[in-house]
């Protein structure tokens, strides 16, 4: 039997197969609006859609869950709204790469269809919790919805905002309304129709079925799941006579667009970056050379898509340290041998000696956000027991205060900010990912190397409201532009570190809510 629908606005049947909402949506009626940020744990919220008028996480809510029923996704919505919140979100810099937005769009407007006002942050906070964002830091989420219907990004120059998003980001971002509905340019989001998919399987190989539910069957997948184990620290401490000691574990970069691309026989693959450099994370991905290959083997259009267990296993992780220093600002870094650390940390800490060691694990990366630096920065910072203007390696300068009453305050100058919405909404969400890398980030790894930590939610990324206030100071000195948010992400984190003591380990797990 077939089951039939409203997606829209307009009624359709299906087929009942075994699939999810998700995948009817997107691999059936090309509905693509709706992101697969870690199907099926139902867990990031960027699947997000209405089921007769309330949010529904569409990965795990089966086809026939919705017989009957009316769906609705951000492209749904009627015109003057979904304008409105593209322009609120744009306005406020609620959305950066915009692949968690169209959920999050979806989930607001649900709110404000029950009347809840601006002003209830708790309110929003809570409808929040449903849903990961990486790129923001959450305020400026919250303050979008304060800013539907009364935002325009009329006046504003966007191609200036777009250049400083691209200095934020590392690579070629847009910064337009439209962005936060959905409309980013996502590889998977491109693909044509009818393309093979390809998928990871069990043997280390690739698995390809006509939809993704068949492809991950004829792969084997196992579902994700957040282990029991506690978090292991991989190396010791080098002996000495240390002011300070720290000791870190590996760090999820915890992107939201797993890796995906497609290709045409004899084309050129889509590039994995799309809208958004993930922090670094994806520019060694492989899905590229994938698909090309995979395409010309079969002599047809070919999808390849990581999982979020896919993304875990094999994605680059923040390297660990164990690091001793002495207040005057010498000491021994060990660290999980990284290629171009010894660089990195030297670019900053010069009297710092680097050991290198070879640990089992998942590969590790300079690439992402101030890797090596932001490890030296902390540890000056700790060695002379307080908090200085962070300098880093682009010139940008940044210092942090966490106030005694819950807010990070924050001042960067970065050269011309060419423009500040964008900037301070970078600025904000490096101050997230530094308090969470600081009390709450890390995944479970064990002595073998294997990660344990499977499902998003296990990665300890802070949710809105465990998150504090921000309030960023941008000084203009009318430089060069600079990437600013990187210099901002050590400073906070050399702050939050020193404001609880200094402890030994990382992730401190005392967390940091108001």
């Amino acid at each position: 039997m077939g089951v039939t629908f409203l997606v829209d606005g307009r009624e359709v049947t299906l087929d009942d197969e075994d699939c999810s909402l998700l995948e009817a949506l997107r691999d059936r009626l090309g509905v693509r609006a709706p992101k697969d940020g870690c199907s099926p744990q139902g867990q990031c919220g960027c699947c997000t859609v209405l089921v007769d008028g309330a949010p529904r996480v569409s990965c795990v809510t089966p086809l026939r869950r919705v017989a009957g029923r009316s769906v609705t996704t951000v492209e749904g919505l009627p015109d003057a709204d979904r304008l409105a919140w593209g322009e609120a979100f744009c306005a406020t810099g609620g959305s950066q790469c915009g692949f968690c937005t169209p959920g999050i769009v979806v989930r607001l407007e649900s709110l404000r269809r029950k009347g809840v006002p601006a002003g209830d942050r708790a309110a929003i906070e809570r409808a929040l919790a449903a849903h990961l964002c990486r790129c923001t830091g959450w305020q400026t989420i919250v303050e979008a919805y304060a800013a539907f219907g009364s935002a325009s990004p009329e006046g504003r120059d966007l191609a200036a905002a777009a250049r400083r998003a691209e200095l934020e980001g590392g690579t070629p971002q847009r910064v337009a309304p439209e962005v936060s509905l959905g409309q980013g340019g996502f590889a998977d989001d491109t693909a044509p129709a009818g393309a093979l998919v390809a998928v990871r399987d069990q043997r280390g190989g690739w698995a390809l079925g006509e939809t993704l539910a068949e492809a991950r069957r004829a792969g084997g997948k196992v579902q994700g799941r957040r282990t029991t184990a506690g978090l292991h620290h991989p190396l010791e401490v080098p002996p000495g006579d240390w002011e300070v000691t720290l000791r870190t574990t590996w760090v999820e970069p915890a992107y939201l667009e797993t890796d995906a691309s497609w290709c045409l026989p004899g084309g050129e693959p889509a590039s994995p970056l799309a809208n958004g450099g993930a922090f670094g994370g994806k520019l060694a991905s492989e899905v590229a050379a994938v698909a090309r290959r995979l395409a010309d083997e079969h002599g047809r259009a070919v999808r390849v898509l990581l999982s979020r267990e896919d993304v875990v296993r094999r994605g680059p992780k923040r390297p660990p340290i164990a690091a001793g220093v002495r207040r005057d600002g010498t000491g021994v870094v060990r660290v999980v041998a990284t290629p171009g650390i010894r660089e990195r940390i030297g670019a900053l800490a010069p009297g710092l000696e680097v050991e290198q060691v070879a640990v089992p694990g998942p590969p590790t990366s300079v690439a992402l956000r101030a890797a090596g630096w932001a490890e030296a920065a902390v540890l000056l910072a700790g060695a002379r027991g307080r908090v200085e203007p962070v300098r880093s390696p682009s010139g940008a300068e940044a210092e942090a205060q966490l106030g005694p009453d819950g807010r990070v305050r924050v001042r960067v100058r970065c050269g011309d900010p060419l423009d500040e919405i964008v900037l301070r909404s970078y600025c904000i969400g490096a101050a997230h990912m530094a308090l969470g890398w600081v009390t709450s980030e890390g995944i479970a790894v064990d002595e073998e190397g294997e990660p344990h930590d499977l499902t998003i939610r296990s990665f300890g990324v802070l949710r809105a409201s465990d998150t504090p206030p921000v309030e960023v100071e941008i000084d203009d000195d009318g430089g060069e532009p600079v990437n600013g948010s990187d210099a901002v992400f050590a400073a906070v984190a050399a702050a939050a570190w020193l404001a609880q003591g200094c402890p030994p380990e990382w992730p401190t797990g005392r967390g940091v809510g108001r």
